[in-house]
């Protein structure tokens, strides 16, 4: 399938050589992963680095590399232990999907990964991009990369303004990545556009100064580098408001697993009251969710604390952690109990997290 718009083929080999030239004389960006042919920590280091900045993946990718070495011994281990060192990173889809293709991948294909592209888009959890990266990386297979990088390199370079987040702009795009890409080395190009984006191309304060190929960048000859890429959507985040109740009785709390179709599944949580407007405290206990506590004796609230936030993609939750001591042995549906201590072995999402480790925290309490 051609392009829709006109790019000559002299501006695309340009392009390419520039690249390849760049990365080979001035690219210094060190990673652990980069040059790497095993599939396992390719794919791995891309599913950690998918909505992650490398400064933070880089941390979890060498604790992962470290507690499992292979993908046999990361099919082999506790689901529990791997969220917990997946804690942080959000998006927990992501580490749901690393454990079923880690078992997959174990127990359907002796621990080896699939070496064509379909067999690797086929995986759980592997997109088009992932799939790329890999077949590229470990097995040298001419398949272009666009990511965020990618796609704000080009726009720029090429000056196009077709949306990189519509339908018919992400196949433009994918077409153009093809086109460019040197079939002799996929692999270095791919790492060397993926470079280029994140040290020169940045999405804020660009290095045009420093470009290699500034003098045909049509961004650039246009005064459009703040404008492009274009995007024709815009997130619209929704409210959540949690209210954590740490109910606490002879040493031990109350917390559950979150199900599915929500986020944060997989991780615990203390015993949540959600609303969709901010409730005034002093009047919580007349919300009907409260019931479970009516009627407990010596029921003693001993700390509220003050409000917290995390701002995910979509949404914005706002909450606030009311510890309360139960004077009476207790049962809650849906939750069971578990002692302090062992608190730290749990997967808490950052929203909790960030209540744990704050210094207001009682110090009796954690």
């Amino acid at each position: 399938m051609p392009l829709s718009f006109e790019i000559s083929n002299n501006k695309k080999l340009y392009f390419s050589n520039k690249l390849l030239l760049w990365n080979a004389e001035q690219n210094d960006r060190t990673m652990p992963w980069k040059g790497e042919k095993d599939p396992y920590k390719i794919w791995l280091s891309e599913i950690i680095l998918q909505q992650t900045r490398v400064e933070q993946g880089l941390g979890y990718y060498n604790r992962f590399i470290e507690q499992y070495p292979t993908v046999q011994a990361l099919a082999a281990a506790d689901e529990t232990s791997i969220f917990k060192l997946w804690e942080g990173l959000g998006y927990y889809t992501r580490c749901k999907n690393l454990i079923a293709t880690a078992k997959i991948i174990a127990n359907n294909f002796g621990g080896n990964f699939p070496q064509t592209y379909d067999g690797i888009l086929a995986l759980k959890g592997i997109g088009p991009y992932t799939a790329a990266a890999i077949a590229s990386f470990a097995f040298n297979l001419p398949y272009s990369v666009v990511d965020g990088n990618v796609y704000r390199v080009l726009s720029r370079f090429f000056g196009l303004e077709m949306p990189i987040d519509s339908t018919e702009g992400k196949k433009q795009y994918a077409i153009l990545a093809n086109e460019l890409l040197p079939v002799t080395k996929p692999g270095i190009y791919n790492q060397a556009i993926m470079d280029f984006g994140a040290v020169i191309c940045k999405p804020k304060v660009p290095l045009c100064s420093k470009c290699f190929i500034s003098k045909k960048c049509g961004a650039l000859l246009s005064d459009k580098v703040a404008v492009l890429p274009i995007k024709e959507k815009f997130i619209v985040r929704k409210i959540r408001w949690f209210y954590y109740f740490i109910l606490e009785y002879n040493g031990s709390v109350f917390v559950r697993k979150r199900g599915p179709k929500d986020i944060w599944e997989n991780l615990y949580e203390f015993v949540l009251i959600e609303k969709e407007a901010a409730l005034v405290l002093e009047k919580i206990t007349s919300e009907k969710e409260f019931n479970f506590l009516r009627g407990k004796k010596k029921t003693t609230e001993i700390h509220i604390s003050g409000l917290y936030k995390q701002q995910l993609t979509h949404q914005t939750i706002y909450g606030q952690f009311i510890t309360i001591q139960l004077g009476k042995k207790t049962s809650i549906k849906g939750y069971h109990q578990i002692e302090k201590a062992a608190l730290g072995e749990l997967p808490f999402p950052k929203f909790i997290n960030n209540y744990i480790k704050d210094k207001n925290v009682p110090l009796n309490l954690f």
